[in-house]
């Protein structure tokens, strides 16, 4: 059985330091910042960048282009016999489509996952990805496994500020401004493919009762485990860690058998169209290896 590469994109919060430790391979997102390029923890930490953003810098997101992506394949595969690439989910980047298209190159050697990923579940993709491959699974076996199982992950995020999605386009200046003005905290979801609106809040309060209700529902109605025993839960926040270590707790109570639960950023490609101060809890259902 050939050795088996398990590689990522920083989207998945993996920093490059943790990338060693876990022994997989993190290729680093690009982003335009006044019209200049930076990657994600390579020349630009999560500091600079919320300093950016709150300072109303011009930034976009990109995608590695095809030449980082060959050079990170060839590089791993100089020392493995196959890889297993997971990028985000092919709904809220190109970079999916792309990866595919160079992996057409490598006559199977490179199997890209599509199962609709991002941020904290990404990441679960990626360990549960490493898990088999030690276990001696082929590339193909362990993209098999990660795509059946793509939808066994919820995401719901609130916002703090509409500012950032109206930049972006994702709302109407229009409808910013009134949110603003009443004090609206949307919570969003991600169920697979894209970020979609959920619900509207207030308070903080009332929106991650809202976010807590959702989850609740999810784990009964579509994963069969009410209590959360079945699941690996994650708190995530753009630079927000004291709310998010207390929603960690409150969480913790509230499902006891969840186990420890994971606090991370949401990665700077979604806090890019989401602005800081924003809170997220998500569940994957575990896979069992």
């Amino acid at each position: 059985m050939g050795k088996v590469a398990i590689l990522t994109d920083s989207n998945s919060g993996i920093t490059q330091a943790q990338s060693k430790e876990l022994g997989v391979k993190v290729i680093p997102m690009p982003f335009f910042i006044d019209g200049e390029q930076y990657f994600e923890d390579i020349n630009l930490t999560q500091e600079e960048f919320y300093g950016k953003l709150k300072q109303d810098a011009d930034i976009s997101t990109s995608q590695p282009s095809i030449g980082e992506m060959q050079d990170a394949f060839d590089e791993l595969l100089k020392e493995y016999d196959e890889l297993v690439y997971i990028p985000m989910s092919s709904g809220l980047s190109g970079t999916c489509q792309t990866a595919t298209m160079v992996a057409d190159d490598y006559d199977g050697k490179v199997q890209v996952v599509n199962n609709q990923r991002i941020s904290v579940t990404q990441r679960q993709s990626v360990l549960e990805a490493k898990a088999m491959a030690d276990q001696g699974m082929s590339a193909e076996e362990i993209t098999m496994v990660l795509e059946e199982t793509a939808f066994d992950s919820t995401i719901y995020i609130t916002v703090d500020t509409l500012e950032y999605l109206k930049k972006g386009g994702r709302i109407t200046p229009a409808a910013a401004l009134l949110g603003t003005f009443l004090k609206i905290k949307p919570v969003l979801t991600i169920q697979g493919e894209k970020l979609d609106a959920f619900a509207k809040a207030r308070t903080m309060k009332q929106a991650k009762s809202m976010m807590i209700t959702a989850i609740k529902k999810d784990l009964e109605e579509r994963f069969s485990d009410p209590e959360g025993a079945a699941v690996h839960m994650a708190v995530a926040h753009t630079d927000n860690e004291t709310a998010a270590l207390e929603f960690k707790k409150e969480l913790m109570e509230l499902f006891p058998k969840a186990g420890d639960i994971y606090v991370d950023h949401l990665s700077l490609s979604v806090s890019c169209h989401i602005g800081p101060g924003a809170l997220a809890v998500a569940c994957t259902k575990k896979l069992s290896l």
